[in-house]
């Protein structure tokens, strides 16, 4: 059969080990790394502009450390590169034999941002 691959050839196959980080905005929390692209609630930073999140834990190469709410010192820098809309969902509403309805549209806003830097 063959013998199985040790741990050398397991990280070789792995690729380079890449920093992550998980930040907390508009109430929701996101697992990022460098150069990912993410959708966030708007945030009041115009486009081309650089916005500092709040991270929540952070693993490096010294391990993972995690904060109480927050870590100290540890700094997750993104790019706003777009704010929109997204796409429009309808809301429909009803009481059944009332004759009551209500149909509604809504296009929730977000903010497109690029990871550019994890400082742990």
């Amino acid at each position: 059969m063959g013998n199985p691959p040790d741990s050398s050839e397991i990280i070789e196959k792995a690729g380079p080990f890449k920093m992550f980080a998980i930040i907390e905005t508009g109430g929701k929390q996101y697992k990022v790394q460098n150069d990912d692209v993410i959708f966030v609630e708007k945030l009041a930073a115009e486009e081309n502009s650089d916005v500092e999140f709040k991270v929540i834990a952070v693993d490096g190469d010294d391990g993972i450390k995690v904060g109480a709410p927050y870590v100290e010192g540890a700094t997750v820098t993104g790019k706003v590169l777009k704010n929109g809309k997204s796409k429009k969902i309808t809301v429909f509403t009803y009481k059944p034999k009332k004759s009551e309805k209500r149909k509604m549209g809504h296009r929730q806003p977000y903010t497109k941002v690029q990871i550019t830097a994890i400082n742990a």
